[in-house]
């Protein structure tokens, strides 16, 4: 055997142990150090780090901000009725060494014991309070009361809370149903109370309508007769006045008149005798 064949296997081997003795701590990470299975360090900063092949050995878990998204759950309001609520957490390893002794450092037993407690405390919480201040009033003051009641029990698995939030509240079908009819029969009494409202009001504006109108007639009307009644007197006037000026020529227009006005009805039968003043002109005596 020469030497090269010496050299090779040990460079190899140096390589290997080398290698093993390396590892690399990345800025999203934590890290747990470990001598035969014993804990030795869980501080291990960024970068890289040296160990002992065989003797020890590293864990790595995700040092970023992780959600649980909680499955729907009922609970009872203080007024006895169901809600399902949807909510989620905001949470992260705050000390991986009792994160790694407490869950085994597995992030779905995490997930587990943290839903169980945050339900319990949502439990007590929803307890205390009706659908009305849970809708629209306490959602911040329930955030506020989780966090604090729930940061002390998550910090005795290793785990930090950054948030907690209520998605969505709803009732139940068979309660939903029930409120929907009654806001519907609401609405219809609302709308009701306004179809009233609106058909007394055009009542109102029909009567003061027709009111108006029929002031508006009369007012017409008699200034009307007014305007006629002063033709006639003028009309009156101007034939006097042509009367005057002319008697005979007067006579004649009204001869005239009198003739059509008798034979225009070529059926009627007229009794005179002829030397009477209606056939004043048509006699060729002047």
């Amino acid at each position: 055997m020469n030497k090269a064949q010496v050299i090779f296997p040990v460079s190899l081997a140096f390589l290997g142990l080398a290698a093993m003795s390396v590892f690399h701590v990345n800025e999203h990470e934590r890290a747990i150090l470990f001598r035969l299975g014993e804990i030795v360090t869980t501080d291990l900063k960024p970068g890289l780090h040296f160990k002992t092949p065989f003797i020890n050995n590293v864990s790595m878990f995700d040092a970023r901000v992780l959600t649980l998204d909680a499955k729907s759950e009922r609970f009872l309001t203080s007024e006895k009725k169901n809600v399902i609520v949807d909510s989620f957490v905001k949470w992260r390893i705050g000390d991986v060494g009792l994160f790694y002794t407490t869950v085994g450092g597995d992030e779905f037993q995490a997930n587990l014991r943290l839903d169980q407690i945050m339900k319990d405390a949502m439990r007590s919480e929803f307890g205390i309070r009706n659908i009305k201040q849970l809708i629209s009033e306490d959602r911040s003051e329930l955030r506020d009361t989780l966090l604090e009641k729930l940061s002390p029990t998550a910090k005795k698995f290793g785990i930090e809370l950054i948030d907690i939030r209520i998605k969505r509240i709803d009732l139940p079908p068979e309660v939903s149903s029930s409120v929907f009819q009654r806001m519907r029969a609401e609405r219809e009494r609302v709308a009701r109370e306004f179809r009233s409202q609106g058909a007394e009001s055009a009542e109102l504006i029909s009567a003061e309508a027709d009111k108006q109108r029929h002031v508006i007639v009369a007012n017409a009307q008699r200034e009307a007769e007014n305007v006629r009644g002063r033709g006639d007197a003028e009309s009156a006037e101007i034939y006097a006045k042509s009367y005057g000026k002319n008697p005979e020529f007067y006579a004649f227009h009204r001869s005239l008149q009198a003739y059509q006005a008798s034979f225009e009805n070529t059926q009627d039968t007229l009794v005179l005798k002829p030397n009477s003043d209606f056939f004043k002109y048509f006699s060729s005596e002047k």
